[in-house]
């Protein structure tokens, strides 16, 4: 089956006053229909600087994105804002990216009247529809968005989002300005919204347990790098690179029998202005070597589709 997305070595540089930064730095990967594909990692590792440069907030220094079979910088710019209307985002924050000063209506029916030109009863049906979708009734409409609580203000924008019907939906940390009780709903909103519309996911976040529930494929970032990729459920269960399993051995556990397992990653994260000669992650890593120093080490592939960036994989011999 062809993929959705298709990303081949994506690179975003940005220089600052004190060098060059390279936020993402050779990312590649690609995300199949109705697929939920999640990228993991600490803040700062350029996830979210992937999502912008795929929706072109921000150009890329380099690479391939193709998609629906599509090359994005083969087209004209027509063809290429077409493309964009089977793309959309959802941010952390929902009452930072919704405008305050228009009402519910006016915020779903503004990609509907930009893209399509859509006015009177037609306009009014597609909104009433979309926030249907959500969760939120027709009688809000005339409301404005500080009159909703956080997960309300998140289904919100969901159905803005959806206005265009896209094809592949980018949720940008979706749940994390949310109580934990109403993240649940919102990602079991998420769930039957990609079973009902055939949707694809490209999810962001630190959050391990909800990447477990919602996603199907992890991929972990570190310093602008994909370090292991692979099925959730086998990357978690066995993780081949040391960094993930740092990150599942931080996460807070409620079994009285497993807390002495919570360990904290030690070690400051590497300047991304002087990065390491070798593994990014060595500094930091309890099973490094000396030869993790001399090179990055290249993501490799295993059985069934594992991935991992790392000389001395925790699934190769005891060393």
């Amino acid at each position: 089956m062809q993929p959705l997305l298709y990303i081949q070595d994506l690179k975003k540089h940005f220089r600052t006053r004190h060098g060059l930064v390279r936020a993402v730095d050779g990312v590649s990967f690609e995300v199949a229909p109705r697929q939920t594909v999640a990228l993991v990692g600490e803040s700062g590792c350029g996830k979210s600087t992937i999502a912008l440069t795929l929706l072109r907030l921000v150009n890329a220094d380099g690479g391939k994105v193709i998609f629906d079979g599509v090359d994005f910088d083969a087209v004209s710019p027509a063809e290429r804002r077409r493309l964009r209307h089977d793309l959309s985002i959802v941010f952390q924050n929902p009452f930072s990216s919704l405008n305050p000063r228009l009402r519910v209506r006016d915020i779903v029916a503004e990609p509907l009247k930009t893209a399509y030109g859509l006015r009177g009863r037609e306009l009014r049906a597609r909104v009433e529809r979309h926030l249907e979708d959500v969760g939120i009734g027709a009688e809000n409409l005339s409301r404005f968005p500080h009159e909703f609580s956080g997960g309300q203000r998140q289904r919100i924008a969901i159905a803005r989002a959806l206005a265009l019907e896209p094809k592949l939906l980018i949720l940008d940390e979706p749940t994390a300005a949310l109580d934990v009780s109403v993240q649940a709903q919102v990602l079991k909103l998420l769930r039957d919204l990609q079973e009902r519309l055939d949707l694809s996911f490209l999810f962001i976040s630190h959050d391990l347990a909800t990447v477990e529930y919602l996603a199907d494929r992890v991929l972990v970032m570190y310093l602008g790098r994909i370090v292991e990729a692979g099925p959730v459920g086998a990357v978690f269960q066995a993780p081949r690179h040391p960094y993930t399993k740092a990150l599942l051995d931080s996460v807070p556990v409620i079994d009285p029998a497993k807390r002495d397992r919570l360990k904290s990653l030690s070690g400051e994260v590497p300047s991304p202005l002087n990065l390491p000669q070798g593994c990014a992650f060595a500094p930091r890593c309890a099973w490094a070597a000396e030869d993790c120093g001399h090179a990055p080490p290249a993501l490799t592939g295993s059985a069934k589709g594992r991935l991992a960036a790392c000389y001395h994989p925790l699934d190769s011999a005891p060393r």
